[in-house]
C-alpha cells in the first residue's frame, strides 16, 4: 500500500498492510536526529512517515497591528489575527500578548483588522499542491484552524471565560468571525481534494474539561458543526480529524454527532485506552496514543514498544500511531528508534 492508501484505510477502520505512523520534533530533537543520521537526512523518508499537509498562504499585504500593543520589541505577531507571542524560555512554549485584551465594546471588535482568506493568492495553489503530494503516494490533510484557542488568544484566557458568563456578546462575536474563516478554509480544502480535514481545540485539562460540558455544547459545538458541514457540503464522506489534549470523555458523543471521525491525540495519561476501545472503537478511528508526558520521555525502549503494541492490539486497523505531541528534548534517541521498531515488529499485517 502507498502511504495515502494506508492512512485512508486506517481512518475508515479498514485493513492495512502496516499501521500508519507520523512524528514531529522540537528543534533540539531534530538536531539530535541529524547528529545520529547525518546532516542531509530526510527524516520523513528515513522513518517512513505516512502523512503530509497543505495550507493557506499568508496575506500579500501585512497588517500593522502595532497599535494594539505597548511596543513590539521582542514580539512575534501573527499576520492573520494579530496575536503576539514572546519567548518563555522553555522549549517550544511562549507567552501570549492578546491584541483585544482591553476591548469593551462590540464596535472595537467590528473595526479590528480581521484577516481575509478569500483572495485567490492565498489558496489557488491548493489543488496543485494536493495533487503533487498525492502523486508521491502521501496522505494529504488540511488544517482548518482553531476556534476556541484563537479566540482566547485574541481576547485573553481568563477574560474570555468571564465574558462568556457575564458579557457573552463579545466573545461570541470573535468566535463567530473565526468560525466563518474556518468554514471557508474547510470548503476550499475539500474542493482541492485533500484526503482529510483537521480541526480542533484544546478544551481538555488533565482530568476534566476546562469548561462545563453545557458551555461547550452551547458555545463551541455549533461552530464545530458549521465548519465540518462546510467541508461535507463539498465532499460528504471526507474524514474529519479532531484534536484536543486532555480528558474530553464527556463530549465524545457530541463529537460523533457533529461528524468527527478521527480522534487525536488520545492521551493515555488522561483517557482510559481500553475504555475508549470498548465504548467507541467501532465509531472513531484513533490517531496518536503514545504518551509524551510519560512513555516517550521517561520510559525505556521496552516501555515504548509495549505502549505501541498495546495500541495496535486495541485499535488497529483504525489507528494512526504517533506521539501525542511534538517530542521535547527529554526524549531519548533510543525511544524514538523503539517507536519505529515496534511498528515493524507488531504492526505489519501483509
Amino acid at each position: 500500500m502507498t502511504s495515502r492508501e494506508r492512512v485512508n484505510a486506517a481512518v475508515r477502520r479498514q485493513p492495512v498492510d502496516r499501521v500508519p505512523k507520523e512524528m514531529s520534533f522540537v528543534p533540539a530533537i531534530a538536531e539530535l536526529a541529524r547528529q545520529q543520521l547525518g546532516p542531509d537526512v530526510n527524516l520523513h523518508q528515513h522513518f517512513g512517515w505516512d502523512t503530509s499537509g497543505v495550507g493557506f498562504r499568508g496575506p500579500s499585504q501585512p497588517t500593522d497591528f502595532s497599535r494594539y500593543f505597548d511596543g513590539t520589541d521582542g514580539l512575534t505577531i501573527d499576520p492573520n489575527y494579530g496575536i503576539a507571542t514572546r519567548p518563555a524560555g522553555f522549549h517550544h512554549f511562549f507567552g501570549y500578548v492578546h491584541p483585544l485584551r482591553d476591548a469593551t465594546t462590540l464596535r472595537e471588535l467590528e473595526t479590528y483588522p480581521w484577516p481575509d482568506f478569500t483572495p485567490a493568492e492565498r489558496h489557488a495553489h491548493l489543488e496543485t499542491d494536493v495533487a503533487r503530494l498525492q502523486a508521491a503516494g502521501l496522505h494529504v490533510s488540511g488544517f482548518v484552524g482553531h476556534i476556541w484557542e484563537t479566540g482566547w488568544q485574541i481576547l485573553g484566557f481568563e477574560r474570555t471565560f468571564t465574558d462568556l458568563a457575564l458579557n457573552p456578546e463579545l466573545p461570541q462575536y470573535v468566535l463567530d468571525r473565526i468560525c466563518e474563516d474556518n468554514c471557508f478554509k474547510a470548503r476550499r480544502f475539500a474542493e482541492a481534494g485533500v484526503d482529510m480535514i483537521r480541526c480542533g481545540d484544546d478544551v481538555g485539562m488533565q482530568d476534566r474539561l476546562m469548561m462545563q460540558p453545557d458551555m461547550w455544547r452551547r458555545v463551541l459545538k455549533p461552530l464545530l458543526a458549521k465548519e465540518i458541514a462546510a467541508a461535507r457540503a463539498v465532499r460528504p464522506d471526507i474524514p474529519v480529524w479532531y484534536h484536543s489534549d486532555g480528558d474530553i470523555s464527556l463530549i465524545l458523543d457530541d463529537l460523533l454527532e457533529v461528524g468527527v471521525t478521527v480522534l487525536n491525540p488520545v492521551q493515555p495519561e488522561c483517557l482510559d485506552l481500553a475504555w475508549l476501545q470498548r465504548q467507541y472503537g467501532e465509531r472513531f478511528s484513533f490517531w496518536g496514543t503514545i504518551g509524551t508526558q510519560s512513555t516517550m520521555p521517561f520510559g525505556t525502549p521496552d516501555d515504548v514498544k509495549a505502549a505501541v503494541r498495546q495500541s495496535i492490539e486495541l485499535y488497529a486497523p483504525g489507528l494512526v500511531l504517533a506521539p501525542t505531541h511534538v517530542l521535547e528534548p527529554e526524549v531519548p534517541w533510543d525511544n524514538i528508534l523503539a517507536f519505529h521498531e515496534a511498528i515493524e515488529e507488531f504492526g505489519v499485517f501483509g
